[in-house]
């Protein structure tokens, strides 16, 4: 591969042009992918499946198509999930095409006058609020006192929130019921029993400041399988929100922050318990080489960092965990995260840890591959297409009559929510580290 023309923050000769031009031609067009492509599946469009997008990609690189807004548009609703590098047989690593291809959009667009993701829902929300953790806190505030005197519901019964621009009106929707605020976690919390490990916890931003009690739920999971929990406290945002918008830069400004602040050479590992953000860290290595080919130093130290990073359910899985004992008396319906099943290649950990709960049964459900619309902010971004595939995987899960919805995804968790609100189905999503908590613990699920 020849070394990039540009840098992070100037466009290319054509977007795409600085891809290894290898990863297009891993693709032989054989169409094994389309059928779990969620976007084909619902359009029939060939652009919108994942081929057709490598296609279209390619021929901007070779100079034989323009970035036309069509072109575009194609490639925008493509949701990023995945599920088409678990189909191909070749190994076409989609990833590493569509992300940094959608950076070298944005820059092309800035080159040309026409700034991408510059209006005032990226500017401030987007990228302004959601990565950062203190400021969705103090932003909740509000929600948190609305959900408990009842005006929200209120409110929805009185149309009044229809008046609220519609990605704020989505952003309503699609927020849980609160837990109370729970403490920060410690800067570290010794194992229970005798020490096996020794791992620092990843806690993000969005999933630190509505879904932390999942945190405090894995902590204390990790310390009953004998692990020494560390927290740093100064670690950031994952980068997912910006790059997964072609915002490299400051993705990899947020990336450097978190490979300083975890020293990876005093842990057995880095644990996620958040799909996505496992999976941007996992990849910390990739995209500082795409991005700094000639710094082989920084690629190397990511690397090293990403080499340790855990989901929680795959590193308890090799840790070989401790069985619980605490009875769960429950049909459950496990959902599979995206960035778990194909971008971490995590299937089976999930489902064999929740396996050890006495008393718990998982149920199948069609299409399990399949994304459920929330993929980030796709589903504030993108929202027609996040209700198809969400009403497409509520009926799946329906279908098997569940009482319980599990997932180890925030977006994923927060759209499972708002679909079974929406159908007025009072059936709680829950995290896998909370049930394996309430099993160690004894305790039993509190109806809301």
């Amino acid at each position: 591969m020849t070394a990039p023309t540009t840098t992070p923050d100037s466009p290319p000769a054509r977007p795409g042009s600085d891809i290894d031009y290898e990863k297009f031609l891993d693709c032989v067009h054989c169409g094994l992918c389309t059928s779990f492509c969620p976007t084909y599946l619902e359009t029939g469009d060939e652009n919108n499946s994942p081929r057709g997008r490598i296609y279209l990609m390619r021929s901007i690189v070779d100079g034989r198509l323009d970035l036309s807004p069509k072109v575009e548009r194609s490639l925008d609703l493509c949701l990023d999930c995945r599920s088409c590098e678990t189909a191909c047989p070749s190994g076409v690593q989609y990833g590493r095409l569509i992300e940094p291809f959608r950076a070298d959009q944005r820059r092309a667009d800035a080159a040309r006058g026409e700034a991408r993701n510059t209006d005032f829902f990226h500017r401030a929300i987007l990228y302004g609020l959601f990565p950062f953790a203190e400021r969705m806190r103090l932003a909740l505030w509000p929600a948190r006192i609305a959900q408990k005197l009842g005006l929200d519901w209120l409110a929805d019964e009185l149309g009044l929130t229809k008046l609220l621009p519609v990605r704020f009106q989505r952003m309503h929707r699609l927020l849980p019921r609160l837990q109370p605020d729970c403490p920060p976690l410690p800067d570290f919390l010794p194992a229970i029993g005798p020490k096996r490990a020794r791992v620092a916890l990843f806690t993000g931003c969005v999933a630190d400041a509505i879904f932390r009690h999942v945190h405090w739920a894995t902590a204390r999971v990790l310390q009953h399988n004998g692990c020494d929990v560390v927290v740093p406290k100064s670690q950031k945002c994952c980068g997912a929100i910006h790059y997964h918008s072609g915002a490299d830069a400051p993705a990899m400004d947020l990336a450097e922050k978190n490979v300083r602040e975890f020293d990876e050479s005093q842990v057995d590992a880095v644990i996620a318990n958040v799909a996505g953000c496992g999976s941007m860290l996992k990849d910390y290595g990739h995209i500082a080489h795409e991005l700094h080919p000639d710094d082989i130093a920084r690629s190397e130290r990511f690397g090293r960092f990403a080499s340790k990073v855990r989901d929680v359910q795959e590193f308890l899985m090799e840790l070989g965990p401790v069985a619980p004992q605490g009875e769960l008396k429950l049909r459950a319906c496990y959902q599979d995260a995206c960035h778990l099943i194909h971008a971490q290649r995590v299937r089976e950990q999930p489902r064999d840890l929740l396996s050890l709960i006495p008393g718990l049964t998982i149920l199948p459900i069609s299409e399990p591959e399949i994304c459920c619309g929330a993929a980030g902010s796709y589903n504030l971004t993108e929202p027609d297409m996040s209700d198809r595939l969400a009403q497409r995987k509520l009926g799946h899960i329906l279908a098997t009559n569940p009482e319980l919805v599990v997932t180890a995804n925030v977006g994923c968790s927060m759209q499972l929510q708002a679909a079974l609100k929406q159908a007025r189905k009072n059936i709680p999503v829950l995290h896998p580290m909370e049930l394996l908590d309430l099993s160690y613990r004894g305790e039993q699920i509190v109806p809301k």
